[in-house]
């Protein structure tokens, strides 16, 4: 299983801050992973479709042609600003 989190704005909208997704050959990178949740539905798309949407694959910010495997933590998120 691929652990999925959501963090900020992305968990409001979608109404979670987790799931899991069972590991597969079509969902081998974060992009795959990405276009199988926005499959979901028409708000999951619309969400999920952000370009300026971050990820991180096992707690390390990663793009989006990193593999991922079974037992790994992949985390969804918007831009982080700091002041």
């Amino acid at each position: 299983m691929i652990n999925v989190l959501f963090f900020a704005q992305i968990r409001e909208l979608l109404g979670t801050a987790s799931l899991q997704v069972e590991a597969s050959e079509q969902i081998a990178t974060a992009a795959a992973l990405r276009e199988h949740l926005a499959a979901t539905n028409d708000k999951w798309a619309q969400v999920l479709a952000s370009d300026k949407l971050l990820v991180a694959v096992n707690q390390t910010l990663s793009n989006w042609h990193e593999t991922i495997r079974d037992g790994d933590e992949v985390a969804f998120f918007p831009p982080v600003t700091g002041g």
